[in-house]
């Protein structure tokens, strides 16, 4: 039986039998630790893939001076399940905020009100990039504007301009359309 230090040596020639041998060896503390840190066995089995395959690609950057093979495949798994558990916990907001934005047959929208929605969100489809995520962070997520900031990585002053900027924009075509329809003279405000 080869040490794992000749081991990690023959993974990182990229000897694929090293790989299996890696996986056969150290595959269920990988597991473990997969399964310790996610609710699901599924989760579990799929990062203990995803760490074998990441050590494959980047085995090239196993250093044995720094860790034993073990604690680098270690080191792996654990940022692979905590990618696992932010995608979920993203998925889940996505989830509740679709769920939210639903209208229940009880609370059947007035047409009116429908097409206000659509006016806006055809807007917003037609702003650029930044102004478009800087409008939907601060009406949709109700997040203030040192908050947006924070989230973008834009200046204070960048995210008030886009934020004015595109409320301008919106407020243009809403008086566009307000002249064909007096139910949307109101302004876009009533809908953000």
């Amino acid at each position: 039986m080869i040490s794992d230090d000749e081991l990690a040596e023959r993974l990182r020639d990229g000897d694929e039998k090293a790989l299996r041998t890696a996986y056969e060896r150290h595959g269920a503390a990988v597991l473990y630790l997969a399964q310790r840190l996610l609710s699901s066995l599924a989760d579990a089995e799929d990062v203990t893939q995803l760490t074998f395959v990441a050590a494959w690609a980047g085995r090239d950057t196993f250093d044995p001076r720094r860790g034993t093979l073990l604690g680098w495949l270690l080191g792996i798994a654990r940022r692979k399940a905590i990618d696992r558990i932010r995608s979920t916990a993203r998925d889940e907001r996505v989830t509740q905020t679709v769920r939210a934005q639903l209208v229940t047959p009880d609370e059947a929208e007035l047409p009116e009100r429908i097409v206000d929605r659509l006016v806006v969100a055809d807007e917003l489809g037609r702003l650029p990039a930044e102004q478009r995520r800087t409008l939907e962070l601060a009406f949709f997520d109700d997040l203030t504007h040192p908050q947006i900031a924070a989230v973008t990585g834009l200046p204070l002053g960048t995210v008030k301009s886009h934020i004015r900027r595109g409320l301008a924009n919106l407020r243009r075509r809403w008086e566009v359309d307000g002249a064909t329809s007096g139910s949307r003279s109101a302004g876009p405000s009533r809908t953000l």
